[in-house]
């Protein structure tokens, strides 16, 4: 796991991109000679990759069409990209786009590019995801204070002799490290404490656990496309515990006959899996061999809060199931919105709200409507509908709304959106149920086994969150970009 060079980048819309920092390791590049072979492209110049990443991410040229970057068949469903410079297509590039900064770096692949190997066997991306997000959690919190900013820029090679030396990752964690040379030099000399255990902790034990999943949707009420739904887990840890290595074990556990989880990614700080458990994947139709758990993780905590791991799960029902409908008669529009909960939802919410958006119009002039629970508002540009369902829903489980709108003359404050023109529309729900999952999934405090002298506290949470929760109008066509891809 190493990386052949890494960059904190600059666009602004105005001035232009620049490199704020760069950082390359000659002896992860001549490894990449060696493992790539014939198909090895070096690494450009720092102005030449600029420029080069800045077109692949479409931060430049984005209303010009370039079959190279823009066809279809070029769609990136990750931060992954391939970035066309003079000697050839450099990839791996692990890039995102942060607030005005871009956090890039190449990733080693210890073997031929051609054919390009699977995004899951290269080591390096998780690591050199990992360092990038520490950079930004180090930066970020500055970037409005020029000032502030350009001195933890210059303070980055200094932090990285020690959190990436000579291109391998060790500590992602950038603000827990001194910039002082001297801190290099009085670092524990335990040998036992792994380097992502950046400080000890003194006190009593206490872990704390949150489950958090989030879940995806899209439905069309129609008979033409399929509604489809995805739930995303991530398991946070905070460990506060004695010791320079102490070994703590957690389980996951599922309710009886609940779907299995898919698709499991661990920290790097877990020290052993049931390779069954990694197995499972969403890629492949669910059959009576798959792994059910318990889901078992021994591990090493770092000093920090951290994702012990991630995991997909494919079950059977969304949480709210919803109907829109909008017709056009004349100057006006008639709008009918259903919403149903799912008998197996827990009823209890810390938020539930509907979003109702109109593009591409102007001002709402009037509105007459009807609910049959909560209340609806108008935002303050008169361009979007607020349905606050609140924090419960009634017995029937059942929710509705109707209404007639009609439009002012529009302005160029009002929202417009190149893909819902005319009827094509949405719903948007927005909500959050604590001490929930979707999938069962939970956390038994007694199953969590520390190792050390004491009576450690345990506390686990959970939470359901919506995340691109969509329901489009069905006396519409579903846009094209929204469709699930069929093979």
């Amino acid at each position: 796991m190493a990386l052949r060079a890494l960059w904190l980048l600059r666009h602004d819309p105005a001035a232009g991109g620049a490199v704020l920092f760069s950082r390359r390791y000659p002896t992860v590049e001549l490894r990449a000679e060696t493992f790539n072979g014939s198909t090895h492209i070096p690494v450009p110049s720092d102005s030449a990759f600029l420029k080069a990443l800045l077109f692949e991410l479409r931060l430049v040229d984005d209303h010009v069409f370039v079959e190279q970057r823009d066809t279809c068949a070029r769609i990136s469903h990750s931060s992954v990209y391939s970035v066309s410079t003079a000697a050839g297509e450099l990839w791996p590039v692990l890039a995102f786009h942060k607030s005005g900064l871009i956090y890039a770096c190449v990733p080693l692949v210890e073997g031929t590019l051609e054919p390009r190997p699977p995004l899951l066997t290269i080591s390096g991306l998780s690591q050199g995801l990992a360092l990038l997000l520490g950079i930004m959690d180090y930066i970020s919190p500055s970037r409005k204070n020029e000032a502030e900013m350009n001195a933890k820029i210059g303070q980055l090679r200094n932090l990285l002799i020690q959190a990436c030396p000579l291109g391998t990752p060790l500590n992602t964690n950038i603000r827990s490290l001194n910039s002082s040379f001297e801190d290099i030099q009085e670092m524990p000399a335990d040998k036992d404490q792994p380097a992502w255990r950046s400080s000890t902790y003194k006190g009593k034990p206490q872990v704390n656990v949150c489950i958090t999943e989030k879940v995806k949707c899209m439905q069309y009420d129609q008979r033409d496309v399929v509604d489809t739904w995805q739930v995303y887990g991530a398991v946070n840890c905070k460990c506060d515990i004695e010791g320079s290595a102490p070994n703590v074990t957690l389980s996951l556990n599922l309710p009886t006959n609940a779907p299995p989880l898919q698709d499991i990614v661990v920290h790097h700080c877990v020290t052993s899996v049931d390779p069954a458990m990694l197995m499972s994947t969403s890629a492949e139709p669910l059959h009576d061999a798959v792994y059910n758990g318990p889901y078992k993780f021994p591990f090493i905590p770092p000093s920090d809060s951290f994702n012990l791991c991630y995991y997909t799960s494919q079950v059977p029902v969304p949480p709210i199931l919803g109907c829109y409908q909008l017709v056009e008669e004349g100057s006006q529009i008639k709008i009918t919105v259903n919403l149903k909960l799912h008998e197996s939802i827990k009823n209890s919410f810390e938020y539930c709200e509907a979003r109702i958006p109109f593009f591409n119009r102007g001002p709402i002039a009037q509105l007459e409507y009807k609910v049959s629970y909560g209340q609806l508002d108008l935002s303050r540009e008169k361009s979007l509908l607020v349905w606050v369902i609140g924090q419960k829903f009634p017995k029937s489980l059942e929710v509705s709304l109707t209404g007639t709108v009609s439009f002012g003359t529009a302005g160029k404050e009002h929202p417009t959106d190149y893909v819902c023109t005319g009827n094509t529309a949405y719903v948007k729900l927005y909500f959050r149920i604590p001490d929930f999952t979707l999938t069962g999934c939970y956390v038994d405090q007694h199953s969590v086994q520390i190792f050390v002298p004491g009576k450690p506290k345990i506390t686990a949470s959970r939470e359901l969150i919506s995340s691109d929760y969509y329901i489009w109008n069905s006396k519409a066509p579903a846009p094209m970009v929204y469709k699930p891809l069929l093979d």
